[in-house]
């Protein structure tokens, strides 16, 4: 029988600890994926923060660091100037990056480091308990706003990806999301192209992945992948926000 799929070599035989429909498995295969095929196994480090995104290093089968809530792109400047010739990337949540990291983001882009950021945007705090993100939208339910988000009380969304294509040392800034199969395809190869533009030395790459918590926002799988659909995409829209 001919082998049409198989697990990549990127990715460790342990099993995933994540919520049934959660995304965060989709994504750490296209990363993986994008990873073997460049063949950057003997080169690559990844940095996981705190959050959901902190089970990563379980998973990822290359050198891993654990950093500090908000610090990965902190501990990722300091590898890649330790280790030019390393691929270093970092693993990060809406609240992680876009919150307490907000910093960290920023100047990293601004200096344009060679790092590239899968950013996984999902609207919500995952692993905390479901509290309201940078990211949550207007009127939407979270544990901390129960009755929605209210722009005169919690501010409005944050478009980090929009924020960063501002900064002059920001090379590559693509938005994707993981709702369909179309989807799925399209965001394989901007994450691939994020390590590229890695590899030409041309400075700070992101992706964004809106993806879904069906969990936290009491939806199963297949409702919270519509609600993406319908909520997320709207203000969040896809395609490549920069590119040098």
């Amino acid at each position: 029988m001919a082998i049409v799929y198989k697990k990549s070599t990127m990715l460790t035989d342990k099993p995933m600890l994540y919520c049934p429909g959660c995304p965060h498995g989709i994504a750490h295969r296209l990363i993986a994926e994008s990873l073997e095929e460049l063949e950057l196994g003997g080169r690559v480090i990844g940095i996981s923060p705190v959050g959901c995104s902190a089970f990563a290093f379980e998973y990822f089968a290359c050198d891993m660091f654990s950093a500090a809530h908000g610090r990965a792109l902190a501990v990722a400047t300091g590898i890649k100037r330790a280790q030019p010739d390393a691929v270093v990337f970092t693993y990060q949540g809406d609240g992680d990056l876009a919150a307490i990291g907000t910093a960290e983001t920023i100047h990293t882009a601004n200096r344009g480091e060679s790092i590239t950021t899968i950013f996984i945007n999902n609207a919500i705090y995952g692993m905390t308990g479901g509290q309201m993100a940078p990211t949550t939208l207007l009127g939407q339910k979270t544990t901390t706003t129960p009755y929605g988000r209210d722009a005169k009380r919690d501010g409005y969304p944050l478009h980090i990806s929009e924020l960063l294509a501002g900064c002059e040392g920001a090379a590559y800034i693509e938005r994707v999301a993981i709702c369909d199969v179309a989807n799925v395809i399209k965001a394989k190869k901007a994450i691939k192209k994020a390590f590229e533009v890695q590899l030409a030395g041309k400075g700070f790459s992101l992706v964004e992945v809106l993806s879904t918590c069906g969990t936290n926002w009491g939806m199963n799988p297949l409702e919270a992948m519509q609600w993406l659909k319908d909520n997320m995409i709207p203000v969040y829209p896809l395609g490549v926000i920069k590119e040098v």
